[in-house]
């Protein structure tokens, strides 16, 4: 007999096949058991009906414990009144491994007392959901770059130089030297793009700031492209046309997860619509004082004033041209100003901020030196950063994309907690 995947029962209807997973939940009436069954692929309904399968087996499955293993065997039928539109017609049931005293049940459980229980906790429904659609983002975005051109490269973790900000680095001793969790693989992937045109990293990075809200995490995952001999006007091109293939790909491969998170998809549909829509930083802080935020030119944007801006539009939409005072010292001045640098933050709709920061980089040697300077950075430590403009300067341009930021909105998750398998916020190292 076939073994399947609970996805995959579309397939097998009227057949007799074998399944291998968990008892979620289960209820009963005196001559039919339900069983919730998951296997890691989905989840659906397991039928038990005691005068064709017998009092022993009905006994044992009215018995079954939440999140107990079991093999079992049956016949696959449509169902029209559940979600997954199909169920199985259990025959026989083999436990595995019993499960006791589960401390995850179906009644509500505090935010903390879930964030313990996190290795458990993605068992559940809507985490499995959220986890489905994180790996088709991320199959996804390999599948774009390779078909766009780009090399994938691997930056280190570990850095001797703050990549952003110094003053949220993880500070590590490394034998007889200091070192620091990277922040980003930004400078490691201009290097890769001087070597082979159009690169991308996908890794873990850290940032030590001490933010509680419900956008941050000390530990994420970032997709940095860098792309050699080109503009700023054309990385946000790559820009939208990378998020669009991530909204399809997640439209065309996660109905399952989606509906199970309950994700509106026709509006998920019109984030695939080219091009997105632009705004100057001046023109937003002029929008925004118009509509009584108290702002001034020179402040970076908070959450209420990126969700303004975003509601403004029904799809992501980019601030260009940031003042240069804000930024990093690699960001190039706008060629006809000199308070503000080529780049700009792609801000997602329905309240979710910022999920792309990206810019043209400085080239010029001697600005690029001085710029290091200037931020209260040591020269030499970036020695082998500067050799990108000794050695064959070009105009480069890339971007960073925090993938657990793209995940929390395209599932419409409320916390970024949730979109990422094990999270470590300022007061969570474990489980």
């Amino acid at each position: 007999m076939e073994r399947i995947r609970i996805i995959e029962s579309k397939n097998y209807v009227d057949q007799q096949v074998e399944i291998a997973g968990w008892v979620a939940n289960k209820r009963s009436s005196g001559k039919i058991a339900f069983l919730e069954l998951r296997d890691g692929s989905a989840y659906f309904q397991g039928i038990v009906l005691k005068n064709k399968v017998g009092e022993e087996l009905f006994d044992l499955a009215t018995h079954l414990t939440q999140e107990t293993s079991v093999i079992i065997t049956g016949t696959i039928q449509e169902d029209t009144r559940s979600n997954f539109g199909y169920e199985i017609h259990i025959e026989t049931i083999d436990v595995v491994g019993e499960s006791v005293d589960y401390p995850i049940t179906p009644k509500e459980h505090g935010t903390d007392f879930l964030m313990d229980n996190r290795h458990l906790w993605l068992r559940s429904s809507k985490q499995h959901a959220i986890m489905l659609v994180r790996n088709e983002m991320i199959r996804a975005t390999y599948e774009f770059f390779n078909k766009e051109g780009f090399v994938n490269i691997d930056s280190p973790i570990l850095t001797a130089v703050a990549g952003e900000n110094t003053t949220d680095l993880f500070h590590i001793d490394y034998f007889e030297d200091d070192a620091y969790l990277a922040q980003t693989g930004q400078l490691h992937a201009e290097a890769g793009a001087l070597a082979f045109g159009k690169v991308f990293t996908f890794g873990p990075t850290f940032r030590a700031e001490k933010s509680k809200t419900r956008r941050h995490l000390t530990e994420f995952w970032m997709v940095e492209p860098e792309m050699a001999f080109a503009t700023q006007d054309e990385s946000l091109e790559v820009q939208e046309q990378y998020v669009a293939y991530l909204v399809q790909s997640v439209l065309d491969n996660c109905d399952y997860a989606l509906d199970v998170l309950e994700r509106d998809k026709e509006l998920l549909k019109k984030y695939t619509q080219l091009p997105f829509p632009r705004i100057s930083y001046d023109d937003a802080i002029e929008l925004l004082q118009k509509n009584d935020f108290d702002v001034e030119w020179g402040v970076d944007f908070g959450s209420p004033e990126e969700t303004f801006i975003a509601n403004q539009y029904e799809q992501p939409v980019f601030i260009l041209n940031y003042p240069k005072e804000i930024k990093p010292f690699y960001m190039p001045l706008h060629p006809d100003r000199d308070d503000v640098v080529l780049c700009a933050d792609l801000i997602a709709p329905e309240g979710y901020g910022e999920v792309i920061g990206g810019s043209q980089r400085e080239s010029d040697f001697e600005t690029l030196k001085q710029n290091i300077i200037d931020f209260g950075l040591d020269a030499e430590d970036y020695d082998w950063y500067l050799d990108l403009r000794r050695f064959g300067s070009v105009t480069t341009s890339g971007f960073g994309l925090g993938l657990e930021r793209a995940v929390t909105w395209i599932t419409g998750t409320k916390h970024i907690r949730e979109s990422i398998p094990f999270p470590r916020l300022l007061n969570r190292l474990t489980p």
